[in-house]
């Protein structure tokens, strides 16, 4: 935009028609693109118009592009999602299966005696339940028995 706005002021210029410094930076501040508004007003409330320096001017214009862009990158590095996956080795996975494998032979273990212990003559022909009859008044609730 730079390069095509000295163009036209330089064959301007050729053809006799002189701007002075202040109409040249004025002229680029009103055609910037609305979406750059914030920038033309805090030059305008900033710095004195009639002695800014068009060079000024133009870097000022420059570096404000640069800090956009790069917040722009930093915002979309930010929404890329990055996929982690775990990675294992052999003896990883070997060690993993053991545990598993030692899980498993402790639970067999356990049946096996639980159910010898089932079996054993002292529970033989008994019942076991897991919840009272409460429709049978054996206790009170202060622990009296009623008569």
């Amino acid at each position: 935009m730079i390069t095509r706005f000295t163009d036209l002021v330089n064959g301007l210029e050729a053809l006799g028609k002189t701007y002075e410094e202040s109409e040249k930076v004025m002229k680029i501040l009103r055609s910037l693109p609305s979406k750059r508004h914030t920038k033309v007003t805090a030059v305008q409330e900033a710095k004195y118009l009639t002695k800014l320096p068009l060079e000024e001017l133009i870097g000022s214009l420059m570096t404000y592009e640069i800090n956009l862009v790069k917040k722009q990158q930093e915002g979309e590095d930010k929404k890329k999602k990055s996929i982690a996956l775990k990675v294992t080795t052999k003896e990883e996975e070997e060690v993993e299966e053991d545990k598993q494998s030692e899980k498993d032979e402790d639970l067999i273990i356990i049946t096996r005696k639980f159910n010898k212990f089932m079996r054993d003559e002292r529970f033989k022909g008994r019942r076991f339940t897991f919840g009272r009859d409460f429709s049978k008044n054996e206790f009170s609730s202060h622990g009296d028995n009623e008569t």
